[in-house]
Order: structure tokens, then sequence, then C-alpha cells
């Protein structure tokens, strides 16, 4: 008989400790569908929203939240800190239409006495007291003990008493928070076991953070002791260095301890950027499972073990997260890495033609970080001149540019068989050339799309005369498209890649 395998809860904190992270703050209607994303899309166990008493902005964003949450059925999955101030936090989260109540305490000794003034005793006083009320309102009251994990090294037995004493209290999850992240791996399974043996009765969640880079392991380590709940965030958001990442928790959960968990792992990426935007903290392009790179083979060698076999695959496979598998372009490159991107393209070329474009990849290489698939087709047309790619071609740019003048630009342009010359003016010569281009492009009813992105790189080495890559980043109803272009004048290059951007989109 099969085993069933165990379920482990995750508790979404992002919109509440995520918050805390520098510089991040989010707006009433982003606190809205970021909620609505994890909870509808993503299938998030349960969502930590804010902290009672804040603002109003934040109590008209939970107000909004739990009416829809209470029509959708989500209610109950929605948690709120409050505070152990008698009837302020319950009464907050009442307004609001909350039904949990994450109510804060001090999990140990040197917190309780030094910051409250207050014996353990007088301590929970105060905390049955809000706890009693919370429960009178109907409310569900999970506890949080605050730097419970300097608590159980330096003062064990304060928790041991403070837990032993709450146990009866109607308390539905005790959650213990690694607060400035100072645990390891073993150290957390040590000390959960013994919390998991002491009380085997009652719910334990765990709460790490990342200051040691070990969140992602502590919680695993964690779930190896006995705790069925986890708190992670979004993009590792938090005070600090973060809190875990939810993405790598769920994954790992799941590849190395065998757990379920009950996410949508097609979401992750989505939902991902859609934090990262709203929270205005972009990720590493190397971010584990949701970075921009983490499914790109750069060395050839891998790309050849993938085509012979899937050498260099494992279970992390883009398709599971509902992603694709790219292969980098640039002097790593090997025959299989280019042989990739051709087959993708539908590209046919001889062996005598794979071997010079390869040589050509190689030497730009040494000039730019990487190739995209956007280059190769120019970079083939060049390597067989031919122009398939050429409809337009700026035969004359004139650019004028002065201190506290207005720049100024001349083009003279083909298109096909027909000439064509503008002026234009703008804020810096590129603006100046995008609109005299706009003018030209209009009589071939060519519609401009948005410039999304607009990031200038010089090589490594470079000097005053150096290389400059110019990368674009357009979107239009089509979706988005990266064009690049190089020149020694920044301006020359932003041109470059503009003009390959109108060559592409007129081949499409």
């Amino acid at each position: 008989m099969t085993q069933e395998k165990a379920t482990i809860q995750l508790m979404d904190t992002t919109l509440r400790d995520g918050e805390q992270t520098q510089a991040v703050s989010f707006s009433p209607a982003e606190k809205v569908n970021l909620a609505k994303a994890l909870l509808q899309k993503l299938n998030i166990d349960r969502l930590e929203v804010a902290s009672a008493r804040v603002s109003e902005g934040e109590k008209d964003a939970v107000t909004k939240l739990n009416q829809w949450a209470t029509q959708e059925g989500y209610i109950h999955k929605i948690e709120v800190l409050g505070f152990v101030d008698h009837t302020l936090s319950v009464n907050w989260i009442k307004d609001t239409g909350g039904k949990v109540l994450n109510l804060l305490t001090k999990g140990s000794l040197k917190h309780c006495k030094d910051q409250l003034g207050k014996t353990l005793d007088e301590h929970l006083v105060d905390v049955k007291r809000t706890l009693e009320y919370a429960l009178a309102q109907d409310l569900k009251v999970n506890i949080y003990l605050e730097d419970w994990s300097n608590g159980y090294k330096d003062s064990p037995e304060y928790v041991y008493e403070m837990v032993t004493k709450l146990a009866d209290s109607g308390i539905d999850h005790f959650m213990l928070p690694d607060t400035l992240g100072v645990m390891s791996p073993d150290e957390v399974f040590d000390s959960l076991s013994d919390m998991v043996a002491r009380y085997p009765d009652l719910n334990f969640d765990f709460h790490p953070h990342n200051d040691y880079g070990l969140a992602t392991a502590n919680a695993l380590f964690a779930v190896k002791a006995g705790v069925s709940s986890i708190h992670c965030t979004m993009n590792c958001l938090g005070e600090r260095a973060g809190n875990a990442s939810l993405t790598e928790v769920a994954v790992a959960l799941q590849d190395k301890l065998g757990k379920v968990v009950n996410i949508d792992e097609n979401e992750l990426h989505n939902i991902s950027q859609l934090v990262a935007r709203f929270a205005g903290k972009h990720l590493a392009d190397n971010t584990p499972i949701v970075g921009t790179d983490v499914f790109t083979q750069t060395s050839g060698i891998h790309a050849d073990g993938d085509k012979k076999g899937g050498l260099y695959m494992s279970a992390l496979t883009p398709e599971r997260f509902g992603r694709s598998r790219s292969y980098a372009l640039g002097k790593m490159s090997g025959k299989a890495s280019l042989a990739k991107n051709l087959e993708i393209m539908d590209i046919d070329l001889d062996q005598e033609q794979q071997k010079k474009l390869l040589k050509r990849i190689v030497r730009l290489g040494d000039q730019k970080a990487a190739i995209s698939s956007d280059d190769l087709p120019f970079i083939i047309a060049d390597l067989l001149e031919r122009n398939d790619y050429n409809y337009l071609e700026l035969l004359n740019c004139s650019i004028t540019s002065g201190l506290d003048l207005e720049s100024t630009v001349s083009v003279r342009v083909r298109i096909n068989s027909k000439i064509y010359k503008a002026s234009g003016s703008g804020n810096g010569g590129f603006d100046a050339f995008i609109g005299a281009m706009k003018k030209i492009l209009k009589k071939e009813k060519f519609v401009f799309p948005e410039l999304i992105d607009y990031q200038l790189r010089i090589p490594p080495g470079g000097q005053t005369g150096a290389l400059t890559e110019c990368s674009i980043t357009w979107e239009d109803s089509a979706g988005r498209l990266t064009t690049r272009g190089i020149n020694t004048n920044q301006v020359i290059a932003g041109i470059g890649a503009t003009i390959r951007m109108i060559n592409l989109k007129m081949h499409k």
C-alpha cells in the first residue's frame, strides 16, 4: 500500500512582512490585486496581508480585499498581524471584515524584559486579555513568538513556560520566527524537533529569515522536524536580507522531501514578475526558477549534451513552470548551441555556412555579453549577403546637439525602392531621430511599438572609443521584442537597434 504524501501549508506574507523591505510600499490597489493573484491563481494556503492599525489607507485596502474574499470564499485564508493591545487590533480587524488575528507576542526573555519591561507572567496577563477578547469576537487566533530563535537558545525555560501556559487557550497556530535569521539548518531541526516532541498536540509554523542565506534550507529542516506550515514571501521580500522565497521552498519541498504543496507552479513566474513590478525591486537574472536566465544554457558543451540525450537537464524543467529553454549565443557557443537556435527559428544552413556563422558569433561574443535570437537573422543575412531583413536602409543621418539646446536630426532612408527624407527635434539625438522616423514610417502605415526599456553597456576593458552596446525592448500587441545595436557612438548604437526592430517588424 502506497503511503500518502504529507501536505505542507504555505503562508505567504509578501503583503505584510514583505512590505518591510526598504522602500517597498504597496498601494491599496496593488495590495488587493496581488492578494487576488496569490489566492486565485497561485492557490496559496494562507495569506498575511497587513498589520492592524497602520493607516487608513491600509484599512481601506484590507476592507476591500475582505469584501472580495468573503464573496469568493477565501476569507478564512486571510490573516492580519495584531498586537497585544486588548481591543484595538481586534476591533480594527473586525471593522475590515477579517476573521483571523496573528497576535504578536514576545518569544524571548530579552525582548520581554528589555523592550516591555515586564516579567513573563505580566506579559501573559496582557496576551490572554487580548486573546480572550479576540475569541469572544469570533476571530481565529494564531500567535507569533517574536524572537523565538534567540529565546530558545538563550532562555529556553521562558519559551517552554510561555507555550505551556498558552497551550489550552484556543490558539490555532503557534508561529515560531527566526526573527533575525540567525539559525543554521541543524539548529532549526534540533530546536523544532524538541518543540514538536514536547507539544505534540499543537500546530507549529516556522517563519524563517534569510540573513545568512539559509532560509530555504532552514524551511526544509523545519519540515523534517515535523512542522507542517512554513511562512514565505514572493521574491524573498522582507526586512534586511528578506524572508524565505516561496518559490524555492515550494519546489524544494516537493522535489527534495517528497511533500505536497497546493500551489500552481505555472503561475510562479508571472506572479513573481507582478510582485517585482509593484515592489519596484527587480529580480536578479539568475534567481532560481523565476529568473530571466535560469533556463538558458550558455556553454556549448551543455547544449551538445542536451541535444544528445538531455544530459544537462534536471527535474527543474522550464515546461514545468510554464517557461521554455533557450541556448545563448556568444563566445562560449558551440555547434550544438547554434544548431538549437537554428532549429527553433526553422533556419536551414549547410555545414560550411554554420561554421562561418559560428566563427562570426564567437568574434562578436568577445565584444558583447551575448547575442540574442533576435540578432541571429541579421548576422545570417549579413553573412550570406542576403537582403531579407533590409527593407529599411539608413542612407544618411546628421545629428546636432548642444548644451541647453534642443537636438535636431536630418535623416535619409530607403524603404524598399522609395527614398524618404525627414527632420526631427527632441530631448537628445535619439529622441530627435525617433521623431523623424515616425514621420517617415507614418507614410508606410507602420505603427511604432512602445519603448519599454533602454540600456547601454560598454564591453569589458572599454576605453573612450570602445564599442557601445545598446539594448532596447519594445512592446506592441504582438508581444515584446529586444533588439540591439553596436557602435562607438552611443546614439548611433541606439539608432542601429531601432533600425533592426523596424526591419524585423516589417519582415513579420
